[in-house]
């Protein structure tokens, strides 16, 4: 079952608060963006986001799954709490501080 648009448009409206919210397309599901930093999955219409020690403590209590087989535990926000816009902006946004720029791409040279 793939993500639906209107999953991931409601996701991003919840979560403005976080700073530039966006989604990806991403192997047929959604990658998670704050600010350009990538910060989790939307999967089957469930929302992952790369465990951080901030996160955990902001979303106690959490489970963690992978979002697809083969993939590392993230952790699973619950869908019946991403109605607090409030409490979800925060949770992306200390996710997205513990998290590292993302690494620069460097331009292929030709020879």
């Amino acid at each position: 079952m793939a993500t639906q648009q209107r999953t991931i448009g409601y996701l991003v409206e919840q979560s403005s608060s976080a700073g530039m919210v966006s989604a990806k397309p991403m192997f047929g599901e959604f990658g998670l963006y704050v600010d350009g930093k990538m910060i989790g999955s939307v999967c089957d219409d469930q929302l992952f986001l790369k465990p951080t020690a901030a996160g955990r403590v902001h979303a106690e209590p959490v489970p963690e799954a992978p979002p697809y087989p083969g993939a590392k535990p993230q952790l699973l926000i619950e869908a019946d709490r991403w109605d607090d816009a409030r409490w979800l902006g925060e949770l992306l946004r200390i996710t997205a501080a513990e998290l590292p720029a993302p690494k620069s791409r460097k331009a292929k040279r030709s020879e």
